[in-house]
Protein backbone atom coordinates (compact mmCIF):
# COMPACT_ATOMS: atom_id res chain seq x y z
CA UNK A 1 0.00 0.00 0.00
CA UNK A 2 1.21 3.45 -0.98
CA UNK A 3 0.31 6.74 0.89
CA UNK A 4 0.98 10.27 0.05
CA UNK A 5 3.57 12.68 1.73
CA UNK A 6 4.52 16.04 1.91
CA UNK A 7 7.57 17.38 2.98
CA UNK A 8 8.37 20.93 4.66
CA UNK A 9 9.90 23.08 6.49
CA UNK A 10 10.20 25.91 8.98
CA UNK A 11 13.54 27.43 9.12
CA UNK A 12 15.04 24.15 8.25
CA UNK A 13 13.35 22.11 10.61
CA UNK A 14 12.46 19.59 8.48
CA UNK A 15 9.03 17.60 8.59
CA UNK A 16 7.01 14.63 7.05
CA UNK A 17 3.51 15.02 6.98
CA UNK A 18 1.07 11.81 5.77
CA UNK A 19 -2.36 11.67 5.76
CA UNK A 20 -2.59 8.60 7.68
CA UNK A 21 -5.11 5.06 6.82
CA UNK A 22 -7.79 5.09 9.22
CA UNK A 23 -7.84 2.27 11.58
CA UNK A 24 -4.26 1.90 10.97
CA UNK A 25 -1.72 1.17 13.68
CA UNK A 26 1.31 3.79 13.49
CA UNK A 27 5.07 3.09 12.02
CA UNK A 28 6.94 1.19 14.01
CA UNK A 29 10.28 2.65 15.49
CA UNK A 30 12.55 1.48 12.93
CA UNK A 31 10.23 2.57 10.34
CA UNK A 32 9.99 5.89 11.62
CA UNK A 33 14.29 5.78 11.73
CA UNK A 34 14.32 4.19 8.02
CA UNK A 35 11.97 7.12 6.78
CA UNK A 36 13.97 9.89 8.31
CA UNK A 37 17.41 8.82 7.54
CA UNK A 38 18.60 11.17 5.25
CA UNK A 39 20.47 8.76 2.94
CA UNK A 40 18.16 5.49 2.80
CA UNK A 41 15.04 7.52 3.76
CA UNK A 42 12.88 10.70 2.85
CA UNK A 43 15.12 12.50 5.98
CA UNK A 44 13.34 14.64 8.66
CA UNK A 45 13.51 15.88 11.83
CA UNK A 46 10.14 15.11 12.74
CA UNK A 47 7.22 13.00 11.32
CA UNK A 48 3.65 14.46 11.32
CA UNK A 49 0.73 12.06 10.99
CA UNK A 50 -2.58 13.15 9.87
CA UNK A 51 -4.97 10.85 12.33
CA UNK A 52 -8.25 12.16 10.95
CA UNK A 53 -9.51 15.40 9.40
CA UNK A 54 -12.79 17.16 11.10
CA UNK A 55 -11.00 15.36 14.42
CA UNK A 56 -13.58 15.98 17.33
CA UNK A 57 -13.04 19.29 19.54
CA UNK A 58 -11.02 20.83 16.35
CA UNK A 59 -10.36 20.41 12.92
CA UNK A 60 -7.66 17.99 12.45
CA UNK A 61 -6.15 15.26 15.22
CA UNK A 62 -2.28 14.70 14.86
CA UNK A 63 0.69 12.70 15.68
CA UNK A 64 4.16 13.34 15.75
CA UNK A 65 7.47 11.25 15.80
CA UNK A 66 11.18 11.83 15.83
CA UNK A 67 13.52 10.90 13.77
CA UNK A 68 14.92 8.42 16.30
CA UNK A 69 11.39 6.89 16.03
CA UNK A 70 10.01 7.94 19.86
CA UNK A 71 6.58 9.42 19.72
CA UNK A 72 6.67 13.40 21.37
CA UNK A 73 4.05 15.79 22.86
CA UNK A 74 4.25 18.92 20.54
CA UNK A 75 7.03 20.55 17.70
CA UNK A 76 6.29 24.02 17.19
CA UNK A 77 6.95 24.12 13.88
CA UNK A 78 5.62 21.14 12.60
CA UNK A 79 2.30 22.16 13.78
CA UNK A 80 3.00 25.38 11.82
CA UNK A 81 3.98 23.41 8.69
CA UNK A 82 0.82 21.32 9.25
CA UNK A 83 -1.72 24.49 9.22
CA UNK A 84 -0.18 25.65 5.97
CA UNK A 85 -0.79 22.37 4.59
CA UNK A 86 -4.44 21.77 5.75
CA UNK A 87 -5.20 25.40 5.20
CA UNK A 88 -6.42 25.04 1.53
CA UNK A 89 -8.96 22.57 2.61
CA UNK A 90 -9.84 23.27 6.09
CA UNK A 91 -9.56 27.00 6.22
CA UNK A 92 -6.92 29.78 7.25
CA UNK A 93 -8.32 29.82 10.75
CA UNK A 94 -7.62 26.07 12.73
CA UNK A 95 -7.61 24.21 15.61
CA UNK A 96 -5.82 21.24 15.62
CA UNK A 97 -5.52 18.69 18.06
CA UNK A 98 -2.12 16.52 19.41
CA UNK A 99 -0.63 14.94 22.32
CA UNK A 100 -0.18 18.22 24.14
CA UNK A 101 -3.88 19.15 23.85
CA UNK A 102 -5.67 21.97 21.07
CA UNK A 103 -3.36 24.23 19.27
CA UNK A 104 -4.90 27.59 17.49
CA UNK A 105 -3.24 28.29 14.11
CA UNK A 106 -3.59 30.77 11.84
CA UNK A 107 -2.30 31.15 8.40
CA UNK A 108 -1.37 34.76 7.17
CA UNK A 109 0.55 33.45 4.58
CA UNK A 110 3.32 30.90 4.06
CA UNK A 111 5.12 33.32 5.17
CA UNK A 112 3.48 34.08 8.42
CA UNK A 113 1.83 31.36 10.23
CA UNK A 114 1.07 31.36 13.80
CA UNK A 115 0.45 29.16 16.60
CA UNK A 116 -0.91 29.10 20.16
CA UNK A 117 1.09 26.80 22.08
CA UNK A 118 -0.15 27.65 25.27
CA UNK A 119 0.52 29.21 28.83
CA UNK A 120 4.25 28.07 29.63
CA UNK A 121 4.41 25.15 32.86
CA UNK A 122 6.73 25.40 34.60
CA UNK A 123 6.21 23.21 37.31
CA UNK A 124 8.97 20.39 37.58
CA UNK A 125 6.45 17.54 37.35
CA UNK A 126 5.09 19.08 34.16
CA UNK A 127 7.92 18.17 32.34
CA UNK A 128 9.35 16.01 34.35
CA UNK A 129 11.87 17.34 36.22
CA UNK A 130 12.81 15.65 39.72
CA UNK A 131 13.50 19.18 41.20
CA UNK A 132 12.39 19.13 44.80
CA UNK A 133 10.53 22.50 44.27
CA UNK A 134 9.90 25.23 41.62
CA UNK A 135 12.67 27.33 40.64
CA UNK A 136 13.65 30.67 38.85
CA UNK A 137 16.97 28.67 38.19
CA UNK A 138 18.25 25.23 39.01
CA UNK A 139 21.88 24.06 39.35
CA UNK A 140 22.91 20.71 37.88
CA UNK A 141 26.68 18.50 38.12
CA UNK A 142 26.53 18.30 34.09
CA UNK A 143 29.18 16.77 32.02
CA UNK A 144 31.83 17.45 35.04
CA UNK A 145 30.52 20.86 35.46
CA UNK A 146 27.94 22.86 37.04
CA UNK A 147 25.18 24.34 34.83
CA UNK A 148 21.88 26.71 35.94
CA UNK A 149 19.46 26.40 33.79
CA UNK A 150 15.59 27.22 34.02
CA UNK A 151 13.03 24.70 33.03
CA UNK A 152 10.08 24.71 31.45
CA UNK A 153 7.13 22.32 29.98
CA UNK A 154 5.75 24.00 26.17
CA UNK A 155 3.54 20.85 26.03
CA UNK A 156 7.54 19.24 25.87
CA UNK A 157 9.98 19.40 28.23
CA UNK A 158 12.46 21.93 27.85
CA UNK A 159 15.85 23.55 29.39
CA UNK A 160 16.98 26.88 28.73
CA UNK A 161 21.02 27.59 29.71
CA UNK A 162 22.21 31.01 29.37
CA UNK A 163 25.15 31.36 27.31
CA UNK A 164 27.71 34.97 26.45
CA UNK A 165 28.26 33.16 22.90
CA UNK A 166 25.87 31.28 21.10
CA UNK A 167 28.26 30.34 18.55
CA UNK A 168 30.81 28.90 21.24
CA UNK A 169 28.33 27.52 23.83
CA UNK A 170 29.24 23.55 24.35
CA UNK A 171 26.08 22.17 22.63
CA UNK A 172 26.94 18.56 21.73
CA UNK A 173 28.51 18.35 24.89
CA UNK A 174 26.15 19.51 27.26
CA UNK A 175 22.79 18.76 25.32
CA UNK A 176 23.40 14.77 25.20
CA UNK A 177 24.65 15.15 28.85
CA UNK A 178 22.05 17.11 29.92
CA UNK A 179 19.55 14.85 28.34
CA UNK A 180 20.94 11.66 29.99
CA UNK A 181 21.07 13.34 33.41
CA UNK A 182 18.83 10.94 36.17
CA UNK A 183 16.71 14.75 37.25
CA UNK A 184 15.37 14.45 33.33
CA UNK A 185 13.37 11.26 33.28
CA UNK A 186 12.44 11.32 29.81
CA UNK A 187 14.90 13.38 28.84
CA UNK A 188 14.83 17.14 27.84
CA UNK A 189 15.19 19.62 25.05
CA UNK A 190 18.07 21.62 25.63
CA UNK A 191 18.40 25.26 24.48
CA UNK A 192 21.30 27.79 25.01
CA UNK A 193 20.02 31.20 24.82
CA UNK A 194 22.59 34.41 23.84
CA UNK A 195 20.51 37.39 25.18
CA UNK A 196 21.07 40.38 22.95
CA UNK A 197 18.83 42.77 24.11
CA UNK A 198 15.45 42.32 25.67
CA UNK A 199 13.46 41.80 22.56
CA UNK A 200 16.36 40.15 20.25
CA UNK A 201 18.16 36.23 21.20
CA UNK A 202 19.93 34.12 19.74
CA UNK A 203 19.87 30.41 20.50
CA UNK A 204 20.55 26.63 19.49
CA UNK A 205 18.68 23.73 20.34
CA UNK A 206 19.91 20.22 20.92
CA UNK A 207 16.59 18.36 20.78
CA UNK A 208 15.68 15.52 22.20
CA UNK A 209 15.81 12.21 19.79
CA UNK A 210 17.09 14.79 16.96
CA UNK A 211 20.63 16.10 18.01
CA UNK A 212 21.25 19.78 16.82
CA UNK A 213 18.61 21.09 14.46
CA UNK A 214 18.23 24.17 12.34
CA UNK A 215 15.18 25.59 14.18
CA UNK A 216 13.01 24.56 17.59
CA UNK A 217 9.78 26.02 17.82
CA UNK A 218 8.91 25.05 21.20
CA UNK A 219 12.94 25.81 21.73
CA UNK A 220 12.03 29.25 20.66
CA UNK A 221 8.79 29.42 23.10
CA UNK A 222 10.78 27.72 26.24
CA UNK A 223 13.69 30.16 25.81
CA UNK A 224 11.46 33.54 26.11
CA UNK A 225 9.66 31.87 28.48
CA UNK A 226 12.10 31.16 30.85
CA UNK A 227 14.64 34.69 29.72
CA UNK A 228 10.87 36.79 30.92
CA UNK A 229 10.54 35.16 33.98
CA UNK A 230 14.28 35.41 34.47
CA UNK A 231 13.03 39.31 33.92
CA UNK A 232 15.43 40.01 30.92
CA UNK A 233 12.75 40.13 28.02
CA UNK A 234 10.04 41.85 26.87
CA UNK A 235 6.83 40.16 25.72
CA UNK A 236 7.55 40.50 22.19
CA UNK A 237 10.90 38.54 20.93
CA UNK A 238 12.77 38.05 17.67
CA UNK A 239 14.37 34.82 18.15
CA UNK A 240 17.31 34.25 15.93
CA UNK A 241 17.90 30.93 15.08
CA UNK A 242 20.62 28.65 12.73
CA UNK A 243 17.57 28.46 10.44
CA UNK A 244 16.38 32.04 10.48
CA UNK A 245 14.32 33.85 12.93
CA UNK A 246 10.77 33.50 14.90
CA UNK A 247 8.54 35.89 16.45
CA UNK A 248 7.52 35.05 20.15
CA UNK A 249 5.08 36.55 21.75
CA UNK A 250 3.92 36.53 25.53
CA UNK A 251 3.03 38.51 27.72
CA UNK A 252 3.00 36.64 30.79
CA UNK A 253 2.57 34.35 33.69
CA UNK A 254 -1.50 32.53 32.89
CA UNK A 255 -1.13 34.41 29.38
CA UNK A 256 -0.96 32.03 26.37
CA UNK A 257 2.45 31.85 24.06
CA UNK A 258 1.87 33.03 20.62
CA UNK A 259 4.99 32.23 17.65
CA UNK A 260 5.01 33.34 14.29
CA UNK A 261 7.33 32.62 11.44
CA UNK A 262 7.88 31.53 7.76
CA UNK A 263 6.97 27.63 6.11
CA UNK A 264 8.07 25.88 2.89
CA UNK A 265 6.56 23.55 1.12
CA UNK A 266 9.29 21.34 -0.57
CA UNK A 267 8.01 18.49 -2.54
CA UNK A 268 5.20 15.64 -1.99
CA UNK A 269 5.54 11.71 -3.21
CA UNK A 270 4.66 8.55 -2.11
CA UNK A 271 6.07 5.73 0.26
CA UNK A 272 5.32 2.42 0.57
CA UNK A 273 3.69 1.14 3.84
Amino acid sequence: MKVAFTKMNGLGNDVMIVPWPSGRAPPAPDVVRLWGDRRRGVGFDQLLLIDAERAEGGDARYRIFNADGGEVEQCGNGVRCLARYLAPRLGKELRLVGPAGTTAARVESPERVSVDLGVPDFRPAALPFTAAKEEDRYRLDVAGRVIELGAVSMGNPHAVIAVDDVTTAPVDVVGPALQRHASFPRSVNVGFMEIVDPRHIRLRVFERGVGETLACGTGAAAAVAVGRRWGRLAADVAVELPGGTLEVNWPGPGAPLWQTGPTAAVYEGYIEL
